[in-house]
């Protein structure tokens, strides 16, 4: 009888080994998994789940425990208050990080609420400057941001198209704002003539009146800072108006698969150049490789993001490891000194948490295809 229970509180106590080896790792994500930046979302969802399945099949050791990574994936809907709501939710659930947000809108105020609970969150998609400016020590940013986006666009615009009067549309948000004002201050500053200035929504479906008012002064090119589901019925309006001359240009907010959908056969597409932080998919270090497992996962659904949170996701649990610990406090100090080999570049940070060394890709539309120009 004594041997048996010896045996029994044996391996109980291995199991308690066992169980203690173990450990939970949750990954934050937020973006817009409904509205109209649903389709942004989704794919940015999608390459954090890639990366979480990838790293359970890895079978990874943090410490001497067994990490199990999951993820609490949250809907901002592209609201800054649902921004807020999400971000206070997943320090209350005491996730490890954060991938994300989508929008600077979001992002920028849901970073004080991380930075207060100590959370790292990591976007490869927000590119206001002003999200790096209140330095952070929780905030980091994989991709470029607007200042090189919005002066790359208005320098190939003045450069290589010799382009000289220019109108400006914004959507009012932080991003689409922000880039228009990049843009606008390094076209001004290359001489071109800003003939127009227009605002309107992240709603906004309609804009003729806007349209109308800027054919009036003869431009040569229209800057829109906003995203997709405003620029492609904005392209089909230009047709209609007749501006099938014009150029259009805009950030990574309309440089996506998704807007020749939107955009339903206009004419006008074939006149978009468009700007991402990083460098074309084939130019990435592992970006073609990792493409082609992205499609067999999930067919039809990549926009422009996911490589940036698959690698944001990499990315901390990289940092975990090397500091053998789930804990922020213990982790943080490693994420800055990262120089992680990622898919979508080699990632290391600026005191300020600013990717180091950022690529900017300008593309257009050919034949209803983006296509990079450089």
């Amino acid at each position: 009888m004594q041997i048996k229970l010896t045996v029994a509180a044996a391996l109980a106590a291995m199991s308690g080994v066992a169980m203690a080896q173990d450990i939970v790792v949750k990954i934050g994500h937020v973006a817009p998994l409904s509205g109209a930046q649903a389709h942004y979302g989704k794919d940015n969802e999608n390459g954090v789940r890639m990366a979480i399945e990838e790293l359970n099949s890895k079978g990874l050791m943090i410490g001497n425990r067994k990490a199990r990574f999951e993820i609490q994936a949250e809907d901002d809907a592209a609201d800054p208050k649902q921004g807020t709501a999400a971000a206070q939710k997943l320090c209350d659930a005491k996730v490890a990080g954060v991938v994300g947000h989508l929008n600077s809108g979001t992002t920028i105020p849901a970073s004080k609420i991380y930075n207060d609970c100590g959370i790292p969150h990591v976007t490869g998609a927000a590119t206001n400057p002003n999200l790096t400016k209140p330095n952070y020590p929780t905030t980091f940013r994989i991709i470029a941001n607007d200042n090189a986006l919005g002066a790359g666009l208005a320098l190939y615009a003045a450069d290589v198209l010799k382009l000289k009067r220019i109108a400006i549309i914004d959507d009012r948000t932080a991003y689409g704002q922000g880039v228009a004002e990049v843009f606008k201050r390094t076209a001004t500053s290359k001489g071109m003539t800003v003939v127009d200035e227009q605002f309107t929504t992240d709603k906004a479906t309609d804009f003729t009146a806007i349209l109308t008012a800027i054919k009036a002064k003869n431009p040569d090119a229209i800057f829109f800072g906003g995203m997709d589901p405003q620029a492609g019925p904005m392209l089909r309006q230009m047709d209609q108006l007749g501006l099938t001359n014009v150029k259009y240009f805009g950030g990574d907010g309309i440089c996506t698969s998704e807007i020749i959908k939107l955009a339903a056969g206009a004419k006008s597409l074939s006149n978009v150049v468009c700007a991402e932080g990083g460098a074309s998919l084939a130019k990435m270090p592992g970006g073609t490789a990792w493409k082609t497992k992205y499609d067999q996962k999930f067919p039809n659904q990549f926009q422009v993001y996911s490589p940036y949170t698959y690698d944001a996701t990499m990315l901390l649990a990289d940092a975990m490891v090397r500091a053998k610990s789930t804990d922020p406090k213990a982790y943080i100090p490693e994420l800055k000194k990262s120089t992680y080999k990622g898919v979508t570049a080699t990632i290391a940070f600026e005191s300020n948490g600013e990717l180091k060394n950022p690529a900017m890709t300008l593309y257009t539309y050919k034949d209803g295809k983006k296509s990079p120009l450089n």
